[in-house]
C-alpha cells in the first residue's frame, strides 16, 4: 500500500473530541473549564491521574470518558500502557475524506479526536535531583506520551496538538474567536513545537545514557533464572 497524499483537508475543524493525559496539570483546570465554556458539547478522554483530576473540574460525567473504558483494555500496573491503543491511534491519524478510514471508524467503533493534550513524564527534572539512579530515570521514560504526540502532530491537517501549559490561554482565545474551531495554521504551529519538544525530549535521553556506563547498574540486583 502507498503512502497517502492527501488534498482535501478543512480550514476551520471543530474541536468535539480531546484527549487530555498530563504529566504537569499547571494551568489545566482554566484550560479544562474554558474548553467546557467554549464548547458545552465537547468530549474528554483521559487517563490515570489525569482523569481522576478531571474529574473535580467535569461535572458532567458523560464528557469525561477514561481511556480504558473507550479501549475496553485496562491500563498496565504502575501505568506503563494506557494509550498504545488502535482505537486510539485510528482516532488520531485519520484523514477526514479518506472513505476507507471512515468505514474503519465505523468498524471499530472509534471517535476521530480533534485535539490531543499532552506533557511527558518529568525526566529532565528526574536526572537533575543529587543521587537520583539510572533506573529512577529510565521509568520516567515516557512511551505512550510522545507516540501520541508525534501521531497528532504528523495529522496537523485535522488535529490540533497541545504540548505546552503556557499556550493554554491563547488557544482558548482562538477557540473563542472561532466559534469552537481551529485554523490549519493554528494546527500548523502547534505542530511544529510539538515535533521540536520530543526531539527535544529525546535529545535528553539520548545524551544522559550516553553519560552511563556499567557502574551506574549498581542499583539493580541480578535474579538467576531458574
Amino acid at each position: 500500500m502507498g503512502i497517502n497524499i492527501v488534498r482535501e483537508i478543512d480550514n476551520m475543524v471543530k474541536i468535539k473530541n480531546v484527549i487530555i493525559s498530563v504529566s504537569n496539570k499547571d494551568n489545566l483546570d482554566d484550560f479544562v473549564g474554558g474548553l467546557l465554556n467554549v464548547i458545552p458539547d465537547i468530549t474528554i478522554y483521559s487517563t490515570g491521574g489525569t482523569f481522576e483530576y478531571l474529574k473535580g473540574i467535569v461535572d458532567d460525567r458523560k464528557r469525561l470518558i477514561q481511556i480504558s473504558e473507550y479501549t475496553k483494555q485496562p491500563e498496565t500496573q504502575g501505568g506503563l500502557v494506557k494509550t498504545l491503543d488502535f482505537k486510539v491511534y485510528l482516532g488520531i491519524l485519520t484523514e477526514r475524506y479518506n472513505p476507507y478510514h471512515e468505514e474503519d471508524l465505523k468498524r471499530t467503533g472509534s471517535v476521530r479526536f480533534d485535539m490531543v493534550v499532552v506533557n511527558l513524564y518529568p525526566f529532565e527534572k528526574v536526572i537533575s535531583k543529587d543521587g537520583s539512579t539510572i533506573e529512577e530515570a529510565r521509568a520516567n521514560i515516557d512511551i505512550g506520551g510522545p507516540t501520541m504526540i508525534r501521531a497528532a502532530a504528523k495529522n496537523y491537517l485535522r488535529v490540533a496538538v497541545v504540548v505546552d501549559p503556557n499556550d493554554y490561554e491563547s488557544i482558548i482565545q482562538k477557540l473563542i474567536k472561532g466559534n469552537g474551531a481551529l485554523t490549519l495554521k493554528d494546527r500548523f504551529e502547534l505542530a511544529k513545537k510539538a515535533f521540536y519538544r520530543t526531539a527535544e525530549y529525546d535529545k535528553w535521553i539520548s545524551e544522559y545514557l550516553a553519560m552511563k556506563s556499567e557502574k551506574d547498574l549498581v542499583c539493580y540486583n541480578f535474579v538467576d533464572q531458574k
